[in-house]
């Protein structure tokens, strides 16, 4: 069990809804602790970086690209210890990158310990995070997620649990498989019909996530942030006020 400090939010949630900086000051008068930035801030890093010291929030995870990691591993390195980063987030891989069946996924799980080796050099740690593709049952039997963990024993999950029942899975079978390899969790929700408003996605605690059964699978894990994110809200400002006063709301049950 980890400790948890606090709740953050993922800012590809409010991609949408611009300025940057008052993302960053709705969150924090909000209550979040921090967020989790994505790769495509990068190309606002001063402004990424104002608005986290202005508001004392900071971004202990990041998600960045695996095309970014292999193509200029140190200037990602930099950018990310500019924001105070400690853990850098994989978090997707296209369909192309997905056709190599159970030794395409055991090839990857190597290169991501290698790139594990060469960001823990920097003071960084690598993690992957998922969607629902890697619970896709291989011509083999195998899953891509197994394939790659294990290939890769010492790289840490950030473990999408929306994306999870999404892929048509238990989310407590797979929190309590892999408890200690789990850093981090994405708290979302959903409503069951992916082709409905707002892709299906849903606040915090406003979807069919059975939150009373996951949660104590969560808090056994070794996930230390608790990250809400909503794939594509039609109003940011409004998920992320319902999800943190339903994620508050937890913690004041226990």
């Amino acid at each position: 069990m980890a400790e948890v400090t606090g709740f953050g939010f993922q800012l590809y949630s409010a991609r949408e809804f611009p300025p940057l900086g008052d993302q960053l000051r709705l969150l924090a008068d909000l209550g979040y602790r921090y967020v989790e930035p994505y790769g495509g801030l990068f190309e606002q890093l001063d402004e990424l970086q104002a608005g986290l010291a202005a508001t004392g929030l900071n971004a202990p995870t990041c998600h960045i690209g695996i095309d970014r990691l292999r193509a200029e591993p140190h200037a990602a390195c930099d950018d990310l210890q500019a924001i105070g980063t400690k853990i850098a987030i994989v978090p997707w891989i296209g369909p192309e990158a997905r056709s190599g069946g159970a030794d395409g996924w055991r090839r990857l799980g190597e290169e991501l310990a290698k790139l594990q080796a060469l960001l823990r050099g920097r003071g960084l740690e690598l993690a992957w995070h998922n969607h629902d593709f890697e619970f896709a049952t291989l011509a083999d039997g195998s899953r891509p997620l197994e394939l790659l963990l294990a290939a890769a024993p010492e790289l840490p999950w950030e473990a999408d649990l929306a994306w999870i029942a999404r892929a048509g899975e238990d989310p407590v079978v797979w929190l309590e498989r892999y408890a200690d390899r789990i850093v981090a969790a994405h708290i979302k929700d959903m409503t069951g019909d992916p082709t409905g408003p707002e892709d299906g996605w849903a606040d915090v605690g406003h979807g069919i996530m059975d939150w009373p059964r996951i949660l104590p699978a969560l808090r056994a894990s070794s996930a230390r942030y608790w990250v809400a994110e909503h794939d594509r809200p039609s109003d940011a400002a409004r998920f992320a006020r319902r999800s943190i006063a339903t994620m508050q709301g937890w913690e004041a049950g226990r």
